[in-house]
Protein backbone atom coordinates (compact mmCIF):
# COMPACT_ATOMS: atom_id res chain seq x y z
CA UNK A 1 0.00 0.00 0.00
CA UNK A 2 3.11 2.10 -0.42
CA UNK A 3 3.23 5.28 -2.35
CA UNK A 4 5.94 6.66 -4.41
CA UNK A 5 4.99 10.72 -5.27
CA UNK A 6 6.01 9.92 -8.92
CA UNK A 7 2.26 10.84 -10.46
CA UNK A 8 0.91 14.03 -12.45
CA UNK A 9 -1.37 14.56 -9.09
CA UNK A 10 1.85 14.89 -6.90
CA UNK A 11 3.72 16.84 -9.01
CA UNK A 12 4.43 20.88 -7.64
CA UNK A 13 4.50 21.96 -11.08
CA UNK A 14 0.42 21.00 -12.09
CA UNK A 15 -2.58 22.86 -11.43
CA UNK A 16 -3.83 23.17 -7.56
CA UNK A 17 -7.70 22.65 -7.06
CA UNK A 18 -9.76 25.56 -6.36
CA UNK A 19 -8.80 25.28 -2.67
CA UNK A 20 -4.98 25.96 -3.66
CA UNK A 21 -3.92 22.75 -2.44
CA UNK A 22 -3.14 19.33 -3.83
CA UNK A 23 -4.55 16.16 -3.12
CA UNK A 24 -3.15 12.71 -4.32
CA UNK A 25 -5.30 10.18 -4.51
CA UNK A 26 -2.70 7.79 -5.80
CA UNK A 27 -2.46 6.21 -2.55
CA UNK A 28 -5.91 4.74 -2.77
CA UNK A 29 -5.34 2.63 -5.34
CA UNK A 30 -2.65 0.53 -2.96
CA UNK A 31 -5.55 0.31 -0.28
CA UNK A 32 -8.21 -0.77 -3.03
CA UNK A 33 -6.30 -3.31 -4.21
CA UNK A 34 -5.26 -4.94 -0.70
CA UNK A 35 -8.81 -4.69 1.01
CA UNK A 36 -10.72 -5.01 -2.11
CA UNK A 37 -9.83 -8.54 -2.08
CA UNK A 38 -12.06 -11.19 -1.46
CA UNK A 39 -12.31 -11.23 2.42
CA UNK A 40 -9.95 -8.70 3.33
CA UNK A 41 -12.61 -6.54 4.73
CA UNK A 42 -14.13 -9.52 6.28
CA UNK A 43 -11.13 -11.00 7.72
CA UNK A 44 -9.73 -6.98 9.18
CA UNK A 45 -13.05 -6.29 10.61
CA UNK A 46 -13.35 -9.90 12.31
CA UNK A 47 -10.30 -9.87 13.50
CA UNK A 48 -10.88 -6.22 15.38
CA UNK A 49 -13.89 -7.22 16.98
CA UNK A 50 -12.83 -11.43 18.06
CA UNK A 51 -8.90 -10.99 18.73
CA UNK A 52 -6.82 -13.76 17.72
CA UNK A 53 -8.81 -16.21 15.23
CA UNK A 54 -7.25 -19.84 14.34
CA UNK A 55 -7.86 -20.19 10.29
CA UNK A 56 -10.57 -22.79 10.70
CA UNK A 57 -12.66 -20.33 13.10
CA UNK A 58 -11.85 -17.90 9.98
CA UNK A 59 -13.24 -20.12 7.28
CA UNK A 60 -16.10 -20.99 9.39
CA UNK A 61 -17.18 -17.73 10.46
CA UNK A 62 -16.47 -16.01 7.17
CA UNK A 63 -18.34 -19.32 5.39
CA UNK A 64 -15.01 -19.40 3.01
CA UNK A 65 -15.99 -21.32 -0.22
CA UNK A 66 -11.86 -21.44 -1.46
CA UNK A 67 -9.53 -21.98 0.92
CA UNK A 68 -6.91 -20.71 -1.24
CA UNK A 69 -8.30 -17.69 -1.70
CA UNK A 70 -8.56 -17.05 1.93
CA UNK A 71 -5.04 -18.32 2.51
CA UNK A 72 -3.82 -16.13 -0.54
CA UNK A 73 -5.53 -13.54 1.33
CA UNK A 74 -4.49 -13.63 4.40
CA UNK A 75 -0.81 -13.67 3.13
CA UNK A 76 -1.50 -10.37 1.24
CA UNK A 77 -2.61 -9.17 4.67
CA UNK A 78 0.75 -10.47 6.39
CA UNK A 79 2.87 -8.78 3.91
CA UNK A 80 1.05 -5.72 3.99
CA UNK A 81 1.97 -5.72 7.73
CA UNK A 82 -2.09 -5.66 8.77
CA UNK A 83 -2.05 -8.69 10.05
CA UNK A 84 -0.23 -10.82 12.09
CA UNK A 85 0.23 -14.59 12.09
CA UNK A 86 1.69 -16.63 15.46
CA UNK A 87 2.34 -20.09 14.71
CA UNK A 88 2.49 -22.27 18.33
CA UNK A 89 4.88 -25.18 18.93
CA UNK A 90 1.91 -27.56 19.69
CA UNK A 91 0.82 -31.13 18.46
CA UNK A 92 -1.61 -30.46 16.73
CA UNK A 93 0.14 -27.41 15.42
CA UNK A 94 -2.04 -24.30 15.93
CA UNK A 95 -1.85 -20.90 14.20
CA UNK A 96 -3.81 -17.46 15.07
CA UNK A 97 -4.34 -14.48 12.98
CA UNK A 98 -4.48 -11.21 14.94
CA UNK A 99 -4.45 -7.40 14.00
CA UNK A 100 -1.01 -5.20 13.97
CA UNK A 101 -1.20 -1.57 15.59
CA UNK A 102 -1.60 -0.53 11.43
CA UNK A 103 -4.44 -3.37 10.81
CA UNK A 104 -6.06 -2.00 13.84
CA UNK A 105 -6.25 1.62 12.42
CA UNK A 106 -7.78 0.04 9.43
CA UNK A 107 -10.25 -2.06 11.01
CA UNK A 108 -11.50 1.61 12.90
CA UNK A 109 -11.68 3.39 9.52
CA UNK A 110 -13.69 0.86 7.83
CA UNK A 111 -16.03 0.56 11.02
CA UNK A 112 -18.03 3.44 9.25
CA UNK A 113 -18.40 1.70 6.12
CA UNK A 114 -19.18 -1.21 7.78
CA UNK A 115 -21.80 0.36 9.65
CA UNK A 116 -23.28 2.40 6.34
CA UNK A 117 -23.49 -1.32 4.75
CA UNK A 118 -25.60 -2.35 7.14
CA UNK A 119 -28.39 0.54 6.75
CA UNK A 120 -29.10 -1.50 3.49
Amino acid sequence: MSHTRECACCDPGAPASSGGEMTCYCPLGGVIETVGRKYAMQVVALLGAEGPTRYGELEERLEVTSSSTLSDCLSDLVDENLIERRSFDEVPPRVEYSLTPRGRQLEERLQPLLEWAATE
